[in-house]
């Protein structure tokens, strides 16, 4: 299992291997445990990528 990340939107740890979505932004990969954590961050990265 590999270590897990938050996801940007909604604050829960993701497994990056068994995300539901992902984003690439600015050279950076976001993992989402749903589409629609991955919806709101595609309509609004700047607001999550820190």
């Amino acid at each position: 299992m590999a270590e897990k990340v938050r996801d940007p939107v909604c604050g829960m740890d993701v497994d990056p291997e068994l995300a539901a979505a992902k984003s690439e932004y600015q050279g950076k990969t976001y993992y989402f445990c749903s589409p629609g954590c991955k919806a709101a961050f595609d309509r609004d990265p700047a607001k999550y990528a820190k």
